[in-house]
């Protein structure tokens, strides 16, 4: 009895399929190499990633952090309550890495490091003053806290700004950070004011 077309087909296509099957089972130790195009992208790390404003926060906030290290440096030695000079010796603790990081992203992308200068209070950052140097007791405290309140909110709206403006994912984190530990200053800052 002849086989009608149409098995005859089906069979052959049968076949030809478990041929196909077969064939996809073995394994090659000689993955096909990426295409070309994927392989001429340049790898760049996150740190890299950067923009113009990226690179202005870095810059004015390692101005911005060593003159709060100044500060805090003289108040350790001149405050007078101890809540103070604790709260002193904190930020210079909680700054100092955080200026190494900057300086360290700076250099990562071929940009010098700000100058800076130390030992009188002052720097070349913008919006501070400078602690009365006659002032002692409870009297320099007060100037203190409330300096450093004011140098704090600089910083918060400076990190709102990098939040705002800029890609670097390192210096985004760096900015969430500041803002919440400057937050937390403040509020400690202004309930030490009334208590002083």
């Amino acid at each position: 009895m002849p086989i009608p077309p149409m098995v005859g087909v089906l069979a052959a296509a049968a076949a030809a399929g478990l041929l196909l099957t077969g064939c996809g089972t073995k394994t090659s130790s000689n993955p096909a190499p990426p295409p070309p195009a994927a392989r001429s992208v340049p790898v760049t790390s996150p740190q890299q990633q950067h923009n113009q404003a990226d690179v202005v926060f870095v810059q004015n906030m390692v101005l911005h952090h060593t003159q709060a290290i100044t500060m805090s440096q003289i108040a350790r030695n001149q405050a007078s309550a101890a809540q103070v000079k604790d709260l002193a010796t904190r930020i210079e603790a909680e700054q100092s890495p955080q200026i190494e990081q900057m300086n360290s992203l700076l250099s990562e992308w071929g940009i010098p490091a700000p100058v800076t200068t130390g030992g009188t209070g002052t720097t070349n950052a913008v919006g501070h003053g400078q602690l009365p140097g006659t002032v002692s007791g409870a009297g320099f405290d007060r100037a203190f806290l409330e300096m450093m309140i004011v140098d704090h909110q600089d910083a918060v709206d400076m990190s709102q700004i990098e939040l705002a403006q800029a890609r670097n994912p390192a210096t985004r984190n760096l900015a969430q950070q500041i803002i919440s530990a400057d937050h937390a200053q403040i509020s400690e800052m202004q309930t030490l004011l009334q208590v002083i």
